[in-house]
């Protein structure tokens, strides 16, 4: 997803209580995050997720009334697994989100329930790497997360949020996106890879749609083989990338 440079890659800020993550599909970030979210509840941190969508169109053999509710209990089983008890999902449509308005207001009004310092997307450019098309979720959802973050401190875009009980909340410090072609960060994937291989295992019906390879040798091979390469820009350590907007 990234391709690696001689540019060294810097430890991510640590001094933050809570992050939001904010992401289209069940097991967006289950493919790349997981490791980082690991050892940061382990560390006391409070992490919580919030996906736009239930994956309900994900699986060609399941059909949507059938397969959100199972992508749902996966993604909450999954997110136990690297301490996350909070998993809100904001009901838009799979395969067919828009970026727009409405969007942003729906994440805006995450943001102000959850008030974290550190807001996690996944990579709202066109292509992974230049290589391979990106998804519309992805970019619409990513595109909004980085709007949404500044919308959320300001009364006066979707003031209706206000009237809801909704206060602007401006502290939004950073927001790192995941699966960037582009990362200026990361973090040592060592203490937690063994729970994000646990973690992704957990969205089993869809992985064993995807591939014909042993859910775990499928798994354990994407995740470290990608921390590995981008070790290599972070002092040897397998790595987890994010590119890092402050704010």
């Amino acid at each position: 997803m990234t391709e690696p440079t001689s540019t060294q890659l810097q430890p991510m800020p640590g001094d933050w209580r809570r992050a939001l993550a904010v992401v289209a599909h069940p097991d967006d970030l289950e493919y790349g995050c997981s490791a980082a979210i690991a050892a940061w509840t382990d560390e006391g941190r409070e992490v919580a997720y919030v996906l736009a969508t239930r994956g309900e169109a994900g699986i060609d053999t399941i059909e949507p009334a059938r397969c959100g509710p199972l992508r749902e209990r996966e993604q909450r089983a999954s997110a136990a697994v690297v301490g996350v008890s909070e998993v809100e999902f904001l009901d838009h449509a799979d395969g067919v989100i828009e970026y727009g308005t409405a969007l942003r207001r729906d994440i805006a009004a995450a943001i102000r329930r959850h008030r974290p310092e550190l807001v996690i997307t996944l990579n709202h450019r066109d292509t992974w790497g230049g290589v391979a098309w990106n998804t519309p979720d992805h970019v619409a959802v990513g595109r909004a997360t980085l709007d949404a973050a500044g919308d959320a401190g300001n009364r006066w875009i979707f003031p209706e949020l206000v009237e809801q009980g909704l206060d602007p909340w401006d502290g939004v410090r950073w927001v790192a996106v995941a699966g960037s072609s582009s990362p200026t960060h990361a973090v040592d994937a060592t203490a937690g890879m063994e729970r994000a291989v646990a973690s992704l295992l957990e969205h089993r019906s869809y992985i064993e749609v995807l591939t014909d390879e042993d859910p775990e040798t499928y798994v354990r091979g994407f995740l470290t083989g990608h921390a590995e390469a981008m070790g290599e820009r972070f002092g040897g350590r397998p790595a987890v990338t994010f590119e890092l907007f402050s704010r």
